[in-house]
This record gives structure tokens, C-alpha cells and sequence, in this order.
């Protein structure tokens, strides 16, 4: 029985902690990193660096004018300044867009039906004939004067990409199967109109064209040239990258990849070129080409209004990752960046910088190859921009493919215009009073100019339950709105036109004062009674420490450094004796105080045992308390640094306490001989407690014990207990002793024979 007991108590032991003596300041800080909390459609004229700063960046302006088309897939420089052309789907035609910077618009111009389904490659001739390729017939179209000159359908699916090269040829990338031609552009022209599907590589060559290299995978996405005279290609879907020699052949394979797309080349006058790579189950085509809402599993995915009618379901979130990687002219592939849930489409260079057009959220980003940082421009409200195209004659302006929505948009990295950004929903973690916005360093500006503006929100929902945008005051060294109070928060910031090209805006810190929280009661327990607990003594603070220690720890790590030497405290019978144990815990951190009290059943009063103990434990000797049911209560208090007025207490009712020191009363005791057994039948009964067993001691030195009742359950003040007990055990014996215990660890004995 006493085992028992021990075994009990250490356990319990086990699970108490140390009294928390310090406390972490109160009020918190969320550092704020641009480039992780700013997505790319809320900058404007500001760009966030991958070091969490703001830096000057380009604006972007979605460009009015009515789509000629559902599907943008490719574009190409028009006739003129100002003029491009776009190849569409799914009617298969190709227009020309004339942008007017000055009103923020196009306009747009059929150029030619072509009778098929998507142009998905564009190429403008020097002497300006336009060379079109098509899916999924395969189709390669030559218009002149606005007419189709020449049409032939090559034996593949698609054609990707069009390469004019400097001899006057033209390279052709085309999917399933994956294969680049080679096109003598004249024996093209002169071919004429020949729709059929031309299966003969000799009749092709009579034509102009002939193959010039061949790949494994399904599809070659893209095509390059190096200053060498390499050729490039990029695949689908493993998403390898090829090199071929000038004249064409066998491929080497520079990268191997798995489920992955390169979806753009481009080259450096060094022999270095660059990849955007990425890396999904789904190719461009299907990510970009919009869901038609139809079938089982949009109908069960949309929504219906209050008036039943049925809403759209929302897009899937593109679960893929992309990659910039770089090629070296002698060297290895090395990933300069790369970006979860964000597809890489198109590159292009404005300087050192290395343009990203993306998706699936209208994403537009770079990566500065001389700092080595990446960046993110501001984005399109459209969910892609498949190309990105400079343009002619004006340095630092680009001009962007978007889709879903379809049309254009401008980049301009020469705008002077105010400039902006704003936070995606931030998470507090905890509802709190929000401090001030702190920025360490600013560069190039000054801190009047920059204006801050907040907004909260209890729930996380991204649109409604938000509070007005507030203006934050600056004040010193610091921006401050007041009371202002939420879980969640979005931050902007302003910068006036005119500002320097090279500002930036160091990460700032917001400061805040979470919620507090009231004491919460972990684990509470009443241990065996007639058991003490010596504490074991503290053992002292170190007097150095190290750097991992300083790292991984906190100022309320005292309790970790106590605990060990509260575990081992030495456990000691002691009647009368009664130990409880606790664990109290403040969400907040909060020091806490806590008061033991006990009160009779029957009185009103309480008696505190423990008054403001930081420690997790009360013992108290029972041996003066009569006899009957105590109800237990703890009170918890926080305590300073907290201010006095802003404490919170907590009262917990806790396990009730039986004080029990009368023995179970012996209502029958019997020893028996029955056949090959010494049958030791008691019968006891306890006015508070419940009987835990008997004890037999044999006059022969035998001593043996029960715990299990006759009925199979020991869950009553009033049992019988019956230990059969081989002959051959109790030979010598004429005599023993059965006891009889209840819970409370009191016994009563009595002497039988047979």
C-alpha cells in the first residue's frame, strides 16, 4: 500500500513546475518585413527588396481598352512605335495594338484570321511579314499585307516559339512531339496555302523546312541563341534545358529537371543566360486559360446568394514554385531566386535588374544581379502577365501581356509620381493596443514625408469588419495612432512624388500591448495524505553563461532553471501530513500569485492556508482538522510589474479534500481451510473514505495483500475482500494478522486463527 502511495505522490511531483519570479516585458513587437507582408499589387512606384526593405520602383498602369480577344498568349513589336502585336485564342487571330501613353489606352486592329484555334507564337520579319505559329494543329502561318501568304501544318501539336536567327532563318519550337525546324523563310513564302498536315520530311524540306534538333520531352517551350551561335532550348513538362550546336543535332542537357516548364530565356552578350522555370503539375496554357464553370466539381464548389443565385467558385491558389536560375558561359547552374505559389513567365532586363512577369496573382518581380537581391514591382490586378516586352526607344518603360483579365499594362520605371505600399492582413497573434510604428533608418528621405496610415480588424476575413484608415503622427522618432486597437492590422505607407530614385525605407518594428489574458489553472492535485515533501534547495545561478543559452532563453526562464530542483525533493511518510500541488500558468506571462484555501462542508468561512505563495505547492498538517469534506479553492493574482490597476485574478474551484483520520470499522473477519486453501474472507466498511485493501501477515513470516474486491470493483466505503491462500504457504502458521486500510491511509487490525 505505502509503494503505492509513492508512486502516486512522485508522479505528481513529476508534473509540478517551478513559482515564475520574472516576467517579460509586457508589450510586444512585430517586426514588419516589406518584401514577406507586401504583396506585389499594393505597391505603386515603390518596389520591396528581399532584404525586407522598400526601395524606388516602377509604376504600373493598366492600360484602358476594350480586349480583342479572351486569350493574350503572346507579343511582339508592331510596325511603329507604340504599335504591338498580340496572338490570341480561341479564334486563332492576330492584332495589332496601338498604345497612347498620354491617355493610358489602346486601341485594337484585327491584322489576320488565320482559321485556327490559339497563336501562341508571333515573329515580325525584318522586311515586315509576320510569322505566326499555332495549336493545336501545328500550323505555321506567314502573313504579308495583312493576308496569310503562306500556311504550312508541320507534324506536331503545337508551335511555342519562333527564333529569328542572324543567317535569315527562322528556328521553330514545337510541342508533341518536342522538336525544333529549321525554315528557309522564300521556300516558306512560295509554299502557298497548305492546310493539310504534312506527315513527309522530305516534302517539308521541298518547303523550307527541316528539322534541326530533337528532344525527348513532349514539348520545346523556348528558344534562345547565344552569341556563339547555340541554340538554347528550354522543355515541358520534365522542364529541362538544352544547349544545341549552331548547325543543330543532338542536344546536351545543361539542367534536368521534374513537372516543370521553362517559360522563358534570356541571353547576355558574355555567353550567360538566364531561365525562369516553373515548377507545376499544369502548363501556362491551362493556368491562364480560364475556367469555363461548368461540370460536378464547379457546381459544388460555388457558391449561392441570398437570392439562390449561384456565384462563380473562386479560382485555386497555384500550389507550384518557380525559379530564376542562372547559366553561366563556363560554369554551373546556380538558382538565383525562387518563389513559392508564384509562376514565372516572361524576363526581361532594365539595367542590372532582371525583370519577372508572373502569376497566378498578377505578380511582377526582380532580381538585382549585382546586389544579388531580389525584389517585387508592382503587380496587375489581372491573375497573369505572360510577356513582358521593352520598349523601343524609351529606356525603363516595358510593356505587359496581362490576362484574366485580359489587355495591357505599362511599366514605367521613369514615373515621379507619389508613391506607395500597403501590407497584406497582418497577424498580431493576440488582440492588443497598438504602440507605435518605429523605422530605424531611412535613406535618402526624410522622415516628415513619409505618411503612415493603419487599419484593424478583430476577425481575419480580408474585406469586411476593418476600421477606417487611420493617419499615424509623427512625433519625434515615431509613428502613432491612437487608441487604435485589434488581432489583426494593415499598414501603408506614402511617399510624395518627387522623391529621390534611390530612397529606402529600413524594416519597421511595431510596438503593441497584447490583450491581457487572465492566469489559467494547468494541473491541479491532491496528493496521498500522511505524505510530506522536503524541497530541495535551490541550486545557485551560474555565474557566466553562453551564447546558446542566451539565445534560446528568456527572462522568464526561471522556472525551467528551478524546476530540476524541485523535482528532486525527498518524499517522507509524515502523518497527518497533506500535500497539494498546482500549475498556474498566465498566457501573458504575467508573475502570479496564488492563495490555498479550504473551507468545511456545512461552514461558510474559508481558512487560507497559503497566502500570495509564488511557490506550486501547499502542505498543511490535517491532524487538528475534524474529520469530513473540505472544499479546496485556489486564487490566482497577477502580480507587478503589472500595474495595480490592470491585474486580473482568477478564482478556481478546485478537487475537494477528504480529512478522514478515523479507521474503517471491521464489520467480519474470517480464516477458513478449504480443500488444498486457506480462504481469508473480510468484510469493512469507512464512513469517508474508500477501502483500498487488506493486509495478511502470516505467524510464519508469510505477508501478502489484496486490492481487488470480491465484486470485482473497488468503488464503495463498504467492500468484502477474500485472499485464497495456498496450504502449502501457511504450513507452520496457526495464526495471522489481517489488516484492513482504507484511502486515507487508515488501518484497523485484528488477529484470527483456524
Amino acid at each position: 500500500m505505502r509503494l503505492k502511495f509513492l508512486l502516486g505522490l512522485a508522479a505528481a511531483l513529476c508534473a509540478a513546475g517551478a513559482p515564475r519570479l520574472a516576467a517579460d516585458p509586457f508589450s510586444k513587437k512585430q517586426e514588419i518585413d516589406f518584401f514577406r507582408d507586401v504583396p506585389s499589387r499594393n505597391l505603386s512606384g515603390l518596389a520591396a527588396r528581399s532584404d525586407g526593405r522598400l526601395v524606388a520602383g516602377p509604376t504600373l498602369t493598366e492600360l484602358t481598352g476594350s480586349a480583342p480577344a479572351d486569350l493574350l498568349w503572346c507579343l511582339a513589336p508592331g510596325a511603329k512605335a507604340g504599335q504591338w502585336l498580340v496572338g490570341t485564342g480561341p479564334d486563332g487571330r492576330v492584332f495589332e495594338l496601338t498604345v497612347d501613353r498620354a491617355k493610358g489606352s489602346y486601341t485594337a486592329k484585327e491584322v489576320a484570321q488565320l482559321g485556327e484555334s490559339h497563336v501562341f507564337a508571333l515573329l515580325r520579319l525584318p522586311n515586315g511579314d509576320i510569322l505566326a505559329g499555332t495549336s493545336p494543329r501545328g500550323a505555321l502561318c506567314l502573313i504579308r499585307g495583312g493576308k496569310l501568304a503562306a500556311r504550312l501544318t508541320l507534324p506536331v501539336d503545337s508551335i511555342f516559339d519562333l527564333l529569328l536567327r542572324k543567317d535569315g532563318s527562322v528556328l521553330a519550337a514545337t510541342g508533341n512531339p518536342g522538336r525544333v525546324y529549321r525554315i528557309t523563310l522564300p521556300a516558306l513564302a512560295a509554299a502557298g496555302d497548305l492546310p493539310d498536315k504534312i506527315m513527309d520530311a522530305k516534302t517539308l524540306a521541298q518547303h523550307g523546312v527541316t528539322l534541326f534538333g530533337e528532344i525527348r520531352d513532349r514539348n520545346v517551350r523556348r528558344l534562345a541563341q547565344l552569341p556563339d551561335g547555340r541554340v538554347i532550348a528550354g522543355s515541358a513538362p520534365r522542364g529541362n534545358v538544352y544547349a544545341f550546336a549552331a548547325a543543330g543535332g543532338d542536344p546536351v542537357i545543361l539542367q534536368e529537371n521534374r513537372e516543370a516548364e521553362v517559360t522563358d530565356l534570356l541571353t547576355e552578350p558574355d555567353g550567360d543566360f538566364y531561365a525562369a522555370i516553373t515548377f507545376s503539375g499544369n502548363n501556362a496554357e491551362a493556368r491562364i486559360t480560364p475556367s469555363t464553370g461548368k461540370g460536378p466539381k464547379a457546381a459544388a464548389a460555388a457558391t449561392a446568394t441570398a437570392d439562390g443565385a449561384q456565384l462563380p467558385a473562386a479560382p485555386e491558389k497555384f500550389s507550384g514554385r518557380a525559379a530564376l536560375v542562372r547559366f553561366p558561359a563556363n560554369g554551373f547552374p546556380e538558382t538565383l531566386s525562387s518563389r513559392s505559389g508564384t509562376a514565372f513567365y516572361g524576363l526581361a532586363q532594365q539595367g542590372d535588374v532582371l525583370l519577372i512577369s508572373g502569376g497566378e496573382l498578377g505578380e511582377l518581380g526582380g532580381y538585382d544581379v549585382a546586389q544579388r537581391l531580389s525584389l517585387t514591382y508592382a503587380g496587375s490586378n489581372s491573375a497573369q502577365l505572360n510577356a513582358l516586352r521593352a520598349v523601343p526607344g524609351e529606356p525603363g518603360r516595358f510593356v505587359a501581356l496581362r490576362n484574366n483579365a485580359p489587355g495591357l499594362a505599362l511599366l514605367d520605371f521613369t514615373a515621379t509620381g507619389p508613391r506607395s505600399a500597403e501590407t497584406r492582413r497582418l497577424d498580431l497573434t493576440v488582440p492588443g493596443l497598438l504602440g507605435a510604428l518605429r523605422i530605424d533608418r531611412l535613406r535618402d528621405l526624410q522622415a516628415k514625408d513619409v505618411a503612415v496610415e493603419i487599419r484593424t480588424s478583430n476577425g481575419s476575413d480580408e474585406v469586411e469588419g476593418w476600421s477606417p484608415w487611420t493617419t499615424a503622427r509623427f512625433n519625434s522618432d515615431a509613428w502613432k495612432a491612437e487608441n487604435l486597437r485589434g488581432r489583426y492590422v494593415r499598414l501603408r505607407l506614402k511617399v510624395p512624388a518627387g522623391s529621390s530614385a534611390a530612397l529606402q525605407i529600413d524594416k519597421p518594428d511595431l510596438y503593441l500591448l497584447p490583450q491581457n489574458r487572465r492566469p489559467q489553472l494547468q494541473e491541479y492535485r491532491v496528493l496521498p495524505s500522511n505524505y510530506a515533501v522536503i524541497p530541495a534547495a535551490e541550486s545557485p545561478a551560474p555565474v557566466v553563461t553562453s551564447l546558446s543559452s542566451l539565445l534560446a532563453s528568456g527572462a522568464k526562464d526561471d522556472d525551467g532553471k528551478r524546476k530540476p530542483g524541485f523535482l528532486s525533493s525527498q518524499v517522507m511518510p509524515s502523518p497527518g501530513a497533506q500535500v497539494v500541488l498546482w500549475t498556474v500558468s498566465d498566457p501573458d506571462g504575467d508573475n502570479v500569485a496564488c492563495t490555498f484555501s479550504i473551507r468545511r462542508d456545512g461552514d461558510e468561512k474559508w481558512t487560507d492556508l497559503a497566502v500570495a505563495t509564488h511557490d506550486p505547492y501547499v502542505q498543511f498538517d490535517t491532524s487538528h482538522l475534524p474529520d469530513g469534506l473540505y472544499f479546496t479553492r485556489l486564487v490566482a493574482t497577477e502580480e507587478a510589474p503589472r500595474p495595480a490597476a490592470e491585474r486580473l485574478s482568477t478564482t478556481f474551484e478546485t478537487d475537494d479534500l477528504v480529512v478522514d483520520h478515523t479507521p474503517p470499522e471491521l464489520l467480519d473477519a474470517t480464516a477458513k481451510r478449504t480443500g488444498d486453501k486457506l480462504i481469508v474472507s473480510v468484510h469493512g466498511r469507512d464512513a469517508l473514505s474508500l477501502l483500498a485493501g487488506i493486509e495478511v501477515a502470516l505467524n510464519n513470516g508469510l505477508r501478502t495483500d489484496l486490492e481487488q474486491p470480491a465484486d470485482g470493483i473497488r468503488d464503495s466505503r463498504e467492500e468484502t475482500f477474500v485472499l485464497e491462500i495456498p496450504l502449502s504457504d501457511v504450513s507452520g502458521a496457526t495464526s495471522l494478522e489481517v489488516t484492513l486500510y482504507d484511502d486515507a491511509g487508515n488501518s484497523v487490525a485484528k488477529r484470527l486463527s483456524w
